[in-house]
Formats: structure tokens, C-alpha cells, sequence
């Protein structure tokens, strides 16, 4: 006969100090380890929803972000007369020509000159907005054409100075006024600045673009882009589905994030394994007359095994459920880190899934586990004489 559920219950309330300081350690780690997992999440989210699926972006080949892109005007050109590219208005080709920059902006709260980030400046065209449904004006208006004008994504805007409606920027040799403010939502678009594409390249004396985007005229028509693009001998481009393009751009942050957190936790968890199994060492000490009545009583050495791996599980179930309630809080902070594949500042939010909480609660029961097996053993193999003479 198996112990109940409520003996185990009962034995960690009558030790709450040690169960409360067991539960805290546990859930500290499962903490950073949920942080680390949501900061992954967040960052592949953001660049993920940059893109839509109806878009292709072409770059040259081999390149791993528009940085390094060169695309020059008669490519693009032939590019734009494909038949899979979508229509719009008037019959005019869904397709922006776009060159990507970086420039170095001061944050907000920092005098000292050296202390500047990179951004990323997107040159576009009229057709880019059309091309971006997640972005929206939510300030000032839009620059009018071949002009030094330049709309700011919300994160830049809060994130770095001088960035503000009617304020001026120099770079590139010129000045450029800030005209309008728009929100791109939980986008890599959020933390870019937009200026018009032929004043951009002229400024930085760049005569080629970094990238296309083009809308597909059907969903399907991708295979046969893709393969008018980089089977013509004329070009050494390459096409991806926008979406999979910046899911790829987010894969080797992602995975440092990963084994980062990976490797912290592991030795966060070392310290909550060893709390859990001093606790249970401790259990057994006390209890020992306990356990040898219950083996008096019939109960077998498994039945004593179970009850006491209950009570490690129960605090490492503990521990991952407070842990993670404190980690749903961090959804709520917006932070910036470097893109590695770009070398600019991107802003995005802790996303919590719910594979990490899954993944959480499992590394709980795990630290659980392991911190209460050998005492647990130790319980179990207790002579039924022996831990009644103890009494």
C-alpha cells in the first residue's frame, strides 16, 4: 500500500523554514533559467513578425544581412519585371528598392560623447509602406520625397536623443529632420529610421542597394521566384520568404542566449540541488523512528522511497511554479541588446511560451529529483530495528 499524498504534504509544512529557504533557491534558478529562455523567445519573436510571408527579400548572395548586400540598379530592375511579383496600383510593380546604413546615436540619459549606439537607416521608397502593413504613423507626418526628411521607429524614439518630431540629425554629410514617429509593434522596424532611398545612397555615396522586397503575386509563387532569381546567370542573388529571412537573422543571438542561460543555470541549479538534498537528509534524520513504525506497519521500501521523492518533487514543483510567476512579470519590459548579424541596437520584449514553461517546470522537477533521491535511498534502506531503536 502506498503512502497518501497528504503525509507528504503534511512533513513539508511541519519543516517550513527549511522548506521555504529550499523552495526560494529553487525558484531563483528556475528564474534566471525562464529569463534566459523568454529573452531567446523575444528576440526570434521580434525579428520573426519583421516579416510577412507574402514578401520575398532578395540580397546578394552568400550575404548574412542587407549590411553586407550590394544589388545593383539594372539587377533590380529585372528583378522588379518578374511575373511573380504582385501589382498594385496603376499595374506598378509591388516592389521597394532599399539601402541599409548604419549611423551612431547617443541614448537618452548618457552625456558622455563616447557612449553611442549603432542604428540601423533604411532608405525606401513609397512602396516600402505598402510592402510593411505593421507599421503605422502614430506621429508627425510622412517625409515627402526626395527630401532630407526621415520618419524614427517608436523604440529609437524613446531610446536615444535628438530623435524627437521637428529635430535635426547630421550624418552622411547632410541634415536630416525628423518629421514624423511610427510604431511598428513588436518589430525589428521599431528600432530603424526611414529616409528616402535615393537621398540615403547619395548621401553615403553608395551607388547600389542592400536589398528587394517584393509582394508574390499568389502565396505559391515562390518556387518559381526563387528560382528565376538565382538559376539566372545573370545575377548572384539569392530569395528568401521574408519571414524566414529574419527568423534566420535571429538564430545565432538566439542560440548564445541559449547556451548562456544554459550554462548559468547549471550552475545556479548545483547550489538549489544541494539545499533540496540537505533538506532531505535532514527529513530523514529527524524521522527516522517515523519510518521505522511505517515499515513496522507493513509499508514496503519503495512505499518509503515514493513518499520521500514525493516531497523533493512537491518542492521542486513549488519552486518552478514561484519561479515562473516572478519570470511572467519580465513580459512586460522592453530591452535592447546588438544584433550580431547587423551590429545596430534592436529593442524587443521578454516573450513567455508555452514550451518554456514546460521546459521550466521540468528543469524544477528535475533539480527536485536529483536533490532527493539519494536521501530518499537512504530512507528506503533504514532497518526497520535499527530506526526504532533510533526512537
Amino acid at each position: 500500500m502506498a503512502l497518501p499524498l497528504s503525509y507528504s504534504i503534511r512533513n513539508l509544512r511541519r519543516r517550513r523554514l527549511t522548506t521555504i529557504l529550499t523552495v526560494a533557491g529553487m525558484a531563483l534558478v528556475v528564474f534566471v533559467f525562464a529569463a534566459v529562455l523568454m529573452m531567446a523567445a523575444g528576440l526570434q519573436k521580434t525579428l520573426v513578425e519583421t516579416g510577412s510571408p507574402s514578401n520575398v527579400v532578395v540580397v546578394r548572395k552568400g550575404s548574412q544581412s542587407e549590411v553586407m548586400s550590394t544589388i545593383g540598379r539594372q539587377k533590380a530592375a529585372i528583378v522588379e519585371m518578374l511575373p511573380q511579383v504582385a501589382a498594385g496600383e496603376g499595374g506598378r510593380p509591388m516592389m521597394a528598392r532599399e539601402v541599409v546604413v548604419l549611423i551612431a546615436l547617443k541614448k537618452q540619459g548618457e552625456e558622455k560623447s563616447s557612449s553611442h549606439s549603432n542604428v540601423v537607416v533604411r532608405g525606401v521608397q513609397s512602396q516600402s509602406l505598402l510592402l510593411r502593413h505593421q507599421v503605422k504613423l502614430v506621429a508627425g507626418r510622412l517625409p515627402r520625397p526626395n527630401s532630407s526628411e526621415v520618419l524614427v521607429g517608436n523604440s529609437i524614439a524613446q531610446r536615444f536623443q535628438g530623435v524627437g518630431l521637428q529635430q535635426t540629425l547630421k550624418w552622411g554629410g547632410r541634415t536630416w529632420t525628423v518629421v514624423g514617429i511610427f510604431d511598428a509593434g513588436n518589430t525589428g522596424f521599431a528600432s530603424e529610421i526611414w529616409g528616402d532611398v535615393d537621398q540615403v545612397m547619395q548621401a553615403f555615396r553608395r551607388p547600389v542597394y542592400s536589398s528587394l522586397i517584393f509582394r508574390l503575386k499568389t502565396p505559391d509563387a515562390f518556387d518559381a521566384a526563387k528560382d528565376a532569381i538565382e538559376k539566372d546567370p545573370r545575377f548572384t542573388l539569392e530569395a528568401r520568404r521574408e519571414t524566414k529571412y529574419y527568423k534566420d537573422q535571429s538564430e545565432m543571438m538566439a542560440k548564445f542566449l541559449r547556451i548562456l542561460g544554459t550554462t548559468l543555470t547549471a550552475v545556479f541549479s548545483i547550489g538549489a540541488i544541494i539545499g533540496a538534498m540537505i533538506t532531505m537528509y535532514s527529513a530523514v534524520a529527524n524521522r527516522t523512528p517515523e519510518i521505522g513504525t511505517l515499515r513496522a506497519l507493513g509499508f514496503r521500501r519503495r512505499n518509503i522511497l515514493l513518499a520521500f521523492l514525493t516531497e523533493s518533487l512537491l518542492l521542486g514543483f513549488l519552486g518552478g511554479g514561484i519561479g515562473l510567476f516572478f519570470a511572467s512579470f519580465m513580459q512586460f519590459l522592453t530591452i535592447s541588446t546588438v544584433n550580431f548579424q547587423t551590429f545596430s541596437e534592436l529593442a524587443f520584449r521578454f516573450t513567455l511560451t508555452p514550451g518554456i514553461i514546460i521546459e521550466s517546470m521540468i528543469f524544477a522537477l528535475a533539480m527536485g529529483l536529483a536533490g532527493g533521491m539519494l536521501p530518499a535511498l537512504r530512507a528506503s534502506r533504514l532497518k526497520i530495528v535499527d530506526a526504532l531503536r533510533a526512537a
